[in-house]
Parts: C-alpha cells; structure tokens; sequence
C-alpha cells in the first residue's frame, strides 16, 4: 500500500478504496499505527529510527539549529526536539510526538543554504554546514557561548569547509564582523 520509509497520509490511502481506509483506521485502534497529526500517520519502526518525514509533518519545514549541527556533525550535543525553520507568518500544526520546535523566518533569510539530503531513508531539507555556523553565531546568545565555539572550532578544522561561502552568507544574515573576529583568532 505505502512505502516503508513514507508516512501515511488519509488521502493517499484513500486511493486505494474504502477498504484500505478502514484497514488502517483500525490499525490506528489497535496502535500499530501512531496519529502523527490530523491526516497522518506512521508505524512504530518509522517513530523509533533518528529521522522523521519532516515535509509530511511540517511541508516545506528545513531542519536547523540544533538537529542541523547534529546531523552536520558540529556539536555533540544531541537535540532534544527537531527544530525546523519556517516561513514568517505561516502557521503550523505539530504533533506532540516527536517534539518539534518552529522557527519563523523571512522568506528571504529561509532559503539561504538549503540543501537536500537522504536520512533514514527520508528526503531532508536542511542547511549546509556554513548555514549551520552562522546561525550558531546569529545564536549564539540563546544557545550558548561554549555551544557556537565548539560548532566554530569543528567547521574550522574540516578539510571541506568553504570560507568564502561562509562570509557570503555571514553578509546575507548581518554577522559577518562576528565572524571575521573568530576567523582572525582562529586562523
């Protein structure tokens, strides 16, 4: 009926007749299938692994912060929810399993870095590395001091790391002093 990897949706199943809705409602009683929100469901297997079908849960969502170090490996500390970025003014329904934490930003800030990659046998927007070190500067005040040196010390001793990318977008999101002062120390 579905994928392995992919989340139920209603409508999708739908497709395949009344039968195959009812099947799966009552799956859902039984709790072998999990009400992820309104419309969309996911077995258990697919809610124990360390990725989630962000654009079934959140459309359009771009995995930041936190979840984009861990994944860039930039930190070591493990989030404690997924943090997904969004466009300013939308409003999103998330599920209270898994926790998700939004964040609004303008549409022209939003698509700086964006690049897709397969986790978990999920398909991921997320921020590249560079992205990921200027919002650990932009942040640096919420998430931590210790927190944004750690994620500039590992991006500083990649060999793949991509300077003149991280102060073209160190300009766009306006901490590009910050960051030519930690690059003059660090370099």
């Amino acid at each position: 009926m579905c994928e392995q990897q992919s989340y139920i949706s209603t409508a999708n199943v739908k497709e395949y007749g009344r039968t195959a809705y009812y099947k799966m409602l009552d799956n859902a009683r039984q709790g072998s299938l999990i009400k992820v929100r309104r419309g969309v469901y996911a077995n258990l297997d697919q809610l124990s692994s360390n990725m989630i079908d962000i654009n079934t849960i959140v459309p359009n969502g771009i995995l930041c912060l936190w979840s984009a170090w861990n994944i860039h490996r930039l930190t070591t500390s493990m989030p404690q929810a997924f943090h997904i970025a969004i466009k300013r003014d939308r409003k999103v329904v998330t599920p209270t399993f898994p926790k998700i934490e939004i964040y609004h930003y303008t549409e022209s800030l939003l698509n700086i870095g964006v690049i897709s990659m397969v986790i978990d046998g999920f398909k991921i927007n997320l921020y590249d590395t560079e992205r990921c070190v200027c919002d650990a500067v932009k942040f640096r005040n919420k998430v931590g001091m210790d927190v944004c040196a750690e994620i500039i010390n590992n991006y500083l001793v990649r060999p793949d790391r991509n300077l003149s990318k991280l102060m073209d977008y160190a300009h766009q999101l306006r901490v590009a002093t910050i960051i030519e002062q930690y690059l003059q120390i660090k370099l």
